[in-house]
């Protein structure tokens, strides 16, 4: 009896692997054992493994385990393997849940403006707003307070091209950024305000990590107060920046100031009439 080795595998059973084609839609193959000839129409997966269908010129479909060495293409054998389908693009948001525009350059800025009354202010509307500001071209300045804000929109000039929108914080009926608002009037000038003490409590408390913003005396510092209740050392900077760190989209903040900043965002980039 003839020997074929240590490992006992006739010759004819060691062929080399075939080379793999996707079966694409519309490739024209032949089955190697039936010899049917047609288009691949789908692959299907199934309890057994993957299947292919092909159409004859004649428009018969027969289905074929996807098999090595199964089929012919051009007269040399083949593995069809299933094609890749490609992935769809993933759209990228922004943090205030806008669509991003992928290799977008920021627009030089307008002369419009944003003005809101602090620092902590700008910050957590750049954090949440900035790459849709730098689109829009808008820039956003903090005023230390409002005390001084119709001559401060007096001496910006709005105007035709050159809208002012003013965040006001605690602009509640009868408070004194209400009576202070309340003097600032014309068509290229929006002030509208959100219902918190501070720009901290837009801030959802369970983004933070607490139950809720502590109440705190009128005569007491509210920030200071609001560090004491919370069990935090009495640092306001250092506060500020746990607060802001646990902002990363606009669902860390209240609607209240969600829909007062996407209506100033409006209003400075809209077209004058």
């Amino acid at each position: 009896m003839r020997s074929y080795g240590p490992d006992l595998t006739p010759p004819w059973k060691n062929q080399a692997p075939a080379p793999e084609v996707a079966a694409e839609r519309d490739l024209v193959v032949e089955e190697a054992a039936s010899g049917f000839c047609g288009a691949v129409v789908r692959c299907e997966k199934t309890a057994e493994g993957f299947t292919v269908t092909l159409e004859d010129r004649f428009g018969k479909l027969r289905v074929f385990p996807m098999t090595p060495r199964g089929f012919l293409l051009e007269g040399k054998v083949v593995t069809l393997v299933r094609p890749v389908t490609a992935a769809a693009p993933v759209k990228r948001v922004t943090a205030s849940g806008s669509v991003a525009v992928p290799g977008a350059r920021a627009r030089v800025a307008r002369e419009s403006r944003i003005y809101v009354e602090g620092r902590h202010d700008a910050e957590l509307v750049e954090r949440v707003w900035g790459d849709d500001l730098r689109i829009e071209g808008v820039v956003v300045e903090y005023l230390e307070g409002i005390d001084d804000l119709p001559a401060i929109v007096s001496a910006f000039s709005p105007g035709p091209g050159r809208r002012l929108g003013v965040l006001v914080d605690h602009l509640l009926p009868g408070t004194k950024e209400h009576r202070i608002a309340a003097q600032v009037t014309g068509s290229a000038v929006l002030v509208v305000g959100h219902p918190y003490i501070d720009i901290w409590q837009a801030v959802k408390p369970a983004s933070v990590g607490i139950p809720g913003w502590p109440d705190v005396p009128y005569e007491e510092s509210w920030k200071e107060g609001i560090c004491r209740r919370l069990g935090w050392p009495v640092d306001t900077p250092a506060a500020w920046k746990r607060i802001l760190a646990s902002v990363n989209t606009y669902k860390d903040l209240e609607p209240a100031l969600l829909g007062r900043v996407e209506q100033l965002i409006d209003f400075v980039t809209a077209q004058d009439e």
